[in-house]
């Protein structure tokens, strides 16, 4: 903590801590203020937009996505696919120094794609990846990646956060889970302080390939779950941009000088995930009557202030092939008699996890809570610190003690195959991936595996659109709303965007 000590202390010297902007004015470095701790630094392990976003100071991948999510060259120049779409030639940028002063070079390329296709590595991305059967060295600068069947999606997947290139020499001296706390990558910043659940905080990389940037002498992420303490330090000055801006206090903040809300769209989408494994969610009949028992509307209203939509897919709207359908109404009537219908007339108990812990998130489940008891299911509710999550989530279908599970997604490609297989796939269940109840439907299997094979959008379309239908009418979650990002800063700072993921794209911020 000593950073955001001494610049406390700095803005006290000069007089200037009730204001944010003109805080920011002393120094080239802001803090960021964010509403979840981090799970690791370790790109290819982690889970999480927020702890990706954040090491995208440090970390470059060959490719990247922009503020729209674009995909853009990064560490790569360009690119060939063979014919049958399964050898994919990465010719890569000259001169890209990594932090410990060695040249980023096709080795790299390889060492880190090597690591996460490893299954005994045991990383969270490995189900991002796990389809290159092999990467090799060309030559210095130009890689092959040789794909076990075609995947249309690839140049996505490469531009996943998660896709970065780690330093070979970091990977050597820091295996296993040590890299978290010693990351070495190309990014425009390199690490001065980490803790997870207190600071990540970043400083210019002086050797970055880009001139001119980045334009800041440093960051600091720091974690504060509690939202109206991510307010205060925007209006103090002790944070020059949060998110998100909890929903209640969008308005008063709009109000204030020297401060700037940006309501965006997104595409993240929140929903319940039923232990389809489990009794009494094995049953659809319960599945779908919980989902008649939740007033989605209202819970748009309190807990979100209106900052969200009610969800009407498996994806939202802006996910390249995402399909939508007709909202379940709220219908306690018809979701007492499915009940009874399953052999629940007087309801039962569960218990209803949420894998955050910050403030809107309790809200939600608070909500779930009331709206579950007025069908006669009684939950009872527990928010996760981030240190929980393995020790409750990362489970097999028979250790698992998972009920009902509140959490969110978003498609980090832009694409629908990561909105969907990593949650809903056979393929995915915990613990290699995030499908944590378990579900499993033939018909989407086998149509995104076809889908992945052709280019053919027509075709591709056809087969996305029967395979999100085929989920949907089993109903494994309680789909529950599509977040609206909204954010705030002080108005000298430029170039920092929340991308439609919830990720931050700031390559170019700047106080002005």
């Amino acid at each position: 903590m000593k950073t955001m000590h001494a610049s406390l202390l700095a803005f006290a010297v000069a007089g200037i801590l009730t204001s944010g902007a003109s805080s920011a004015l002393m120094a080239k470095e802001i803090t960021v203020g964010i509403a979840s701790t981090f799970t690791t630094m370790d790109p290819y392990d982690a889970g999480d937009t927020l702890s990706q976003t954040a090491a995208k100071s440090m970390y470059e991948g060959l490719f990247g996505l922009d503020k729209d999510m674009k995909i853009r060259n990064v560490l790569a120049e360009s690119y060939d696919v063979s014919s049958d779409g399964l050898v994919y030639t990465i010719h890569l940028r000259k001169g890209v120094m990594f932090h410990d002063g060695t040249e980023f070079q096709a080795d790299a390329v390889k060492a880190n794609f090597d690591r996460v296709t490893n299954k005994e590595n045991a990383l969270r991305r490995y189900s991002l990846y796990n389809n290159i059967a092999k990467t090799e060295v060309v030559d210095p600068y130009t890689a092959r990646i040789t794909l076990k069947k075609p995947f249309s999606a690839f140049i996505n997947q490469l531009a996943h956060p998660a896709g970065v290139m780690i330093c070979p020499k970091a990977l050597a001296a820091y295996p296993g889970k040590q890299i978290a706390f010693h990351p070495c990558g190309t990014g425009p910043y390199t690490v001065k302080e980490y803790n997870p659940s207190e600071i990540l905080h970043v400083v210019k990389n002086p050797n970055y390939w880009q001139k001119g940037l980045p334009k800041l002498d440093g960051i600091t992420f720091k974690p504060v779950p509690e939202n109206s303490t991510r307010v205060a330090m925007l209006r103090t000055g002790e944070a020059q941009f949060i998110f998100p801006v909890p929903p209640e206090q969008v308005k008063s903040l709009e109000g204030e000088s020297g401060i700037e809300v940006t309501v965006s769209p997104s595409i993240i989408e929140r929903y319940i995930a039923f232990n389809t494994k489990m009794k009494p969610f094995d049953n659809p009949k319960v599945r779908l009557a919980l989902n008649y028992a939740v007033n989605k509307q209202a819970l748009c209203k309190v807990a979100f202030n209106g900052l969200a939509v009610p969800a009407t897919g498996l994806a939202p709207e802006g996910v390249d092939y995402a399909k939508q359908f007709e909202a379940i109404p709220y219908d306690p009537k018809k979701a007492r008699e499915l009940l009874k219908e399953a052999g629940y007339p007087n309801g039962f108990t569960a218990t209803l996890w949420s894998l955050y812990n910050h403030t809107t998130a309790q809200k939600v489940i608070q909500f779930l809570q009331q709206q579950f008891a007025q069908v006669g299911v009684k939950v009872s509710i527990m928010a996760m610190e981030s240190g929980q999550r393995t020790t409750y989530l990362l489970k097999k279908p028979e250790e698992a003690k998972l009920n009902m599970l509140y959490t969110g997604w978003s498609s980090s490609t832009g694409e629908l195959d990561w909105a969907v297989r990593p949650l809903l796939a056979t393929e995915s269940w915990a613990p290699i991936a995030g499908n944590y109840g378990f579900y499993s439907n033939a018909v989407l299997d086998r149509n995104f595996s076809e889908a992945l094979r052709t280019t053919d959008r027509a075709k591709k379309t056809e087969l996305y659109d029967a395979a999100q239908k085929a989920v949907w009418d089993e109903m494994p979650w309680i789909p529950l709303v599509a977040e609206k990002n909204v954010s705030a800063k002080v108005k000298g700072l430029t170039g920092f965007y929340v991308q439609l993921d919830a990720g931050f794209d700031y390559l170019e911020a700047e106080l002005k």
